[in-house]
């Protein structure tokens, strides 16, 4: 079966070569303007997550739709609703403070594969709809700080964040929260600084801008990691087709159990 400990397909670079993703222990941010693509990229490891043993998947979706076929498959799906996102934020916060007294007692660093403990792979899109659109202010000030937490301390925890928002600004995604995901993923953009908001500074001087890439170029994105320099790729596009097909297979495989039982609602903070 799947994992999320293995390197997750999500597309093709410009020699036709295959990318792979090692997304555990990393998060991964994913910006750009409408239409870009973030949706086909959020899908594929969406996707993967749902098919994936002893993984719980927890979906925050403001318009509900385009993480809304899986809601199925997901252990705990939100929609237009910031109260309720926080208190998901804030159980899955007090999951990994459990999770990190367990590893004290056992003076470890952080959750390995063969502990035997589920990875829980938290996708959000959008960020800015929870951080700067729904609620008031101090709601969308508690999301924000909760995420950020969640980005900072839920890698070593086995807690991977998934993020994508179509406003890559500061006031969406700071700075300081930015060079917290391992990887980001920089769609088309409008401006050389937006581009460089999402990968990091200084990268469009150095040839590398996601304002280049054309508006008929959907799905194609420049992708960094850590330390790395930035590659150009085109995502894997799933049809609606496809993704209800794995929804419906991925609760099949649930309910029996064979990749790990899914969390009740209740229960998530357990």
């Amino acid at each position: 079966m799947l994992s999320m400990y293995d390197p997750i397909f999500i597309g093709i670079d410009e020699m036709r070569r295959p990318v792979y993703l090692p997304l555990s222990g990393r998060n991964l941010l994913a910006a750009g303007e409408p239409g870009g693509g973030k949706s086909g990229l959020i899908q594929c490891i969406g996707c993967h997550a749902a098919l994936a043993d002893r993984t719980r998947l927890v979906l925050l979706d403001g318009k509900q739709v385009e993480l809304g076929m899986l809601a199925q498959a997901a252990d705990k799906f939100v929609g237009p609703d910031i109260d309720e996102a926080n208190l998901t934020l804030r159980r899955l916060q007090r999951v990994m403070d459990n999770r990190y007294s367990w590893l004290t007692a056992r003076r470890r660093r952080k959750i390995e594969q063969y502990d035997d403990v589920n990875v829980i792979v938290v996708i959000i899109d959008e960020i800015a709809y929870f951080s700067a659109t729904v609620g008031d202010e101090r709601q969308q000030r508690e999301f924000i700080a909760l995420l950020r937490d969640l980005v900072a301390r839920g890698r070593a925890a086995g807690i991977i964040v998934v993020a994508a928002t179509q406003r890559p600004s500061v006031d969406i995604i700071p700075k300081s929260m930015r060079d917290l995901f391992g990887y980001r993923a920089a769609f088309r953009c409008t401006s050389t600084g937006s581009s460089d908001i999402i990968l990091g500074d200084g990268w469009s001087g150095s040839g590398y801008s996601a304002t280049e890439i054309l508006p008929t170029s959907q799905g194609v994105c420049y992708l960094i990691a850590e330390g790395g320099t930035p590659r150009k790729i085109k995502v894997a596009y799933l049809t609606d087709s496809d993704i209800a097909h794995i929804a419906d297979y991925a609760v099949a495989i649930r309910r029996t159990g064979r990749n790990g039982s899914p969390i009740p609602t209740h229960q998530l903070a357990a």
